[in-house]
């Protein structure tokens, strides 16, 4: 039987990416469905990475004036003539967003006594768990599918032997919202010329809100011994391929970690302030970087504060350590 599902996810294009093992199993669970997904614009891209969502309605809370964009999203769900609506939203408000959407089957997070008496059925919000499992417990109720891991559609890509794909970009919202989360530009450098000394082919690549950060690059190292791919990938699906085609690829926590968890690829991340536990599945080919420091409040950011400690203690590496690691595991 056809059903109409509308399923609501703001973030950033990285929290789409998490977001797909739901979908996934969703249209496991009801192949003929029809899979609406109301995001914010900013994270539009996720539309050439998956075949599971057959439209996109943009609701920009962070942008916009929230309160018209939310009434928006509900006249949406209210005329769509939609069967099944799942949000991942942690707020109590999202689940009288749902009820005044009138959509028969509300599934969201239990907030509080509002949500159980709202929603169709309220699901325990576990946030201490891979992101990916906890959008997840979302449909509980509704499938007994389990899609572990993002999953995305990319061309079937040779891989380059010997390669490291290095992808220093972090999000325009996180910088304007003063999170460093990764280190920065002369050490990347230092990582690439570190990486080229053991005879690696090093590939150097970002998006274009990484053209500052790639400048430095070039000018801080000393070698010049990689190759730049800056401008060549021209959209998502392009850099889906790039990291595809990669032995290795060495990134920040950003959204082509998620990415390149989704295509199995060997990936070494760096986390400082944020918690690997919740962004990195337990999996074999995916090592998170982390720094030995004393600090006794990591992982901080969200945690413990909205912007990034001054002494970012948690980002001080050893980058020949790091770069043996890498080469050699």
């Amino acid at each position: 039987m056809e059903k109409r599902i509308l399923a609501v996810n703001f973030g950033g294009l990285g929290d789409e990416i998490l977001f797909l093992p739901t979908l996934i199993s969703l249209k496991k669970e009801f192949p003929e469905s029809k899979i609406t997904l109301a995001l914010e614009s900013r994270s539009k891209g996720i539309s050439q990475l998956t075949d599971v969502v057959d439209d996109m309605i943009f609701v920009d809370i962070k942008t916009g004036n929230k309160y018209k964009e939310l009434l928006k999203l509900i006249q949406k769900g209210f005329t769509g003539k939609y069967d099944i609506m799942v949000s991942s939203g942690a707020s109590p408000f999202i689940s009288v967003i749902e009820f005044l959407t009138g959509i028969p089957k509300r599934y969201g997070y239990d907030t509080g006594l509002l949500s159980r008496i709202l929603l169709t059925k309220a699901v325990p919000l576990n946030k201490n768990q891979y992101a990916a499992q906890m959008y997840h417990d979302l449909i509980t109720p509704l499938t007994e599918h389990k899609t572990e891991l993002p999953q995305i559609v990319a061309d079937t890509v040779e891989k380059q032997a010997n390669t490291v794909l290095i992808h220093p970009g972090v999000s325009l919202m996180s910088k304007r919202k003063g999170c460093i989360k990764s280190i920065n530009s002369k050490e990347w450098a230092d990582l690439i010329d570190r990486l080229a000394a053991y005879g690696k082919r090093v590939i150097l690549a970002g998006g274009p809100d990484d053209e500052e950060c790639i400048k430095e690059i070039e000018q801080y190292s000393k070698t010049h011994a990689y190759e730049n791919y800056y401008g060549k990938t021209k959209n998502l699906k392009d850099l889906a391929n790039l990291i595809a085609s990669s032995e290795k690829f060495v990134c920040s926590d950003s959204a082509p970690l998620h990415i390149a968890v989704a295509l199995g690829v060997r990936t070494y991340p760096f986390f400082g302030p944020t918690d690997d536990k919740k962004l990195v599945p337990e999996a074999d080919f995916v090592k998170p970087l982390k720094a030995k420091d004393e600090c006794p409040i990591k992982p901080c950011l969200w945690e413990h504060r909205q912007q990034s400690c001054r002494e970012l203690a948690c980002l001080n590496y050893d980058f020949g350590e790091l770069a043996r690691l890498i080469c050699e595991d």
